[in-house]
């Protein structure tokens, strides 16, 4: 598996490697042990998520207040999806940055996403099925987030294909200037 360390302290993309021959591919998408060895991951993952979204959907930026913060170990099995992690811990050098990585589920890529950051995604492709492991449990009281296109951020999602598809309750998110970050 290779290790790529992300700018912002925290975030790593992972990348397995994959063996294919005539009958299709093979790879081990997730292993404990590789993640703590290869990228000192040692996250106790206790949740998966799933979405199935259209090209064009953005869903983010998303985070849950402690006590019941969420890592993440995001990858697609379908499609491609432009992943973006904000960090929005108070006292970083990089408060407000983003990084973002491609999402391809034929390079298998992976981005771990630690507490601290807010997260978000556009799908590229119709059908992009979207995988999520979190490190705790969905709590709806403690859900926070971050308005997708705040300029103060300016996240480059690189769409072309007219406005996202944004829903109500993402477009009325907080800029940064407005958040009351709980890291």
């Amino acid at each position: 598996m290779e290790v790529i360390q992300h700018p912002l302290s925290g975030v790593i993309e992972l990348v397995p490697r994959i063996f294919g021959d005539a009958r299709g591919v093979f790879f081990e998408s997730y292993s404990a042990r590789t993640l703590a060895e290869k990228a000192g991951i040692g996250e106790e993952w206790v949740q998966d998520n799933q979405s199935i979204s259209s090209a064009g959907v953005l869903r983010g930026l998303h985070f849950q207040r402690p006590p019941y913060a969420q890592a993440k170990l995001v990858r697609v099995a379908r499609g491609r999806a432009y992943d973006v992690a904000v960090d929005i811990r108070r006292d970083s050098p990089t408060y407000g940055q983003y990084t973002a990585a491609l999402l391809d589920a034929e390079r298998a890529n992976m981005l771990y996403i630690p507490v601290g950051f807010a997260h978000g995604f556009l799908a590229l492709d119709d059908d992009t099925v979207f995988l999520y492991k979190c490190s705790n449990y969905y709590h709806p009281a403690s859900e926070g987030g971050l308005l997708w296109n705040d300029p103060a951020i300016g996240i480059d999602w690189g769409w072309t294909g007219g406005a996202p598809n944004v829903s109500p309750k993402d477009e009325i998110l907080p800029k940064l200037a407005d958040l009351d970050s709980p890291f």
